[in-house]
This record gives C-alpha cells, sequence and structure tokens, in this order.
C-alpha cells in the first residue's frame, strides 16, 4: 500500500517517526520485525517542513572528509536550502532500526519537494 503525507507547515521530526513507522510495515496487521515490510511513502511538499524553537540555527550535521582533523559541519538553515529532500532522508534514515534491512526500506520512500 502506498502512503501520501503532506508535509506542509508540520515538524520535521514529526514527519520522519511517522514515515519510519510506515515503512518497517508496523501500520499492517501481519507485521514482522524480521520481515522488510511492503508499504511505501510519497511525502509530498517536503520544502515546507518547519523546525521550532532555534533548531534552525543551533542544528548541526556533521562529516568527516579523511585525513585526521578534517570534521566538516553545516548548520541546518544551510543544508536545508541546499538539499531539503536529504534532511528529511537523514532523519527517517536515523529512525528507522540499524540493520540490514534499513537501506531496502530507504527505497521505497519517494519524496516530492
Amino acid at each position: 500500500m502506498q502512503y501520501i503525507i503532506d508535509a506542509k507547515h508540520k515538524p520535521l521530526g514529526r514527519i520522519a517517526s511517522e514515515v519510519a513507522i510506515v515503512l518497517q510495515g508496523k501500520k499492517n496487521p501481519s507485521y514482522d520485525p524480521r520481515k522488510e515490510g511492503e508499504d511505501s511513502v510519497l511525502l509530498k511538499n517536503a520544502s515546507k517542513i518547519t523546525v521550532t524553537g532555534r533548531k534552525a540555527q543551533e542544528k548541526k550535521y556533521y562529516h568527516h572528509s579523511g585525513p585526521l582533523g578534517h570534521l566538516k559541519e553545516e548548520r541546518y538553515e544551510e543544508k536545508f536550502a541546499k538539499d531539503p529532500a536529504w534532511v528529511i532522508r537523514h532523519a527517517v534514515r536515523l529512525m528507522l532500526p540499524k540493520n540490514r534491512l534499513n537501506v531496502r526500506r530507504m527505497k521505497r520512500l519517494t519524496i516530492e519537494l
């Protein structure tokens, strides 16, 4: 089954947790934690999500370029301006269980800006 979720004016965390539950298959009566699940999600208006408080200025994303001491950081508002879909995918990925099914579940997430 395909779920269509409208993200307009909704907080990032609420959207991410709702999408993660659907991708795991927890909305199905035949839910089994060791199976991938069958449901897919179409997320609309992804560029219109919100964050509460001062998270836009204070939330940071880190990545490492390889050599020692080369830890890079980017604020939420900069990252969201470049690629809102990445921010949502990152939040959903962290809310899914960290196992071999994670990649297969993430493939069933479609994001429309």
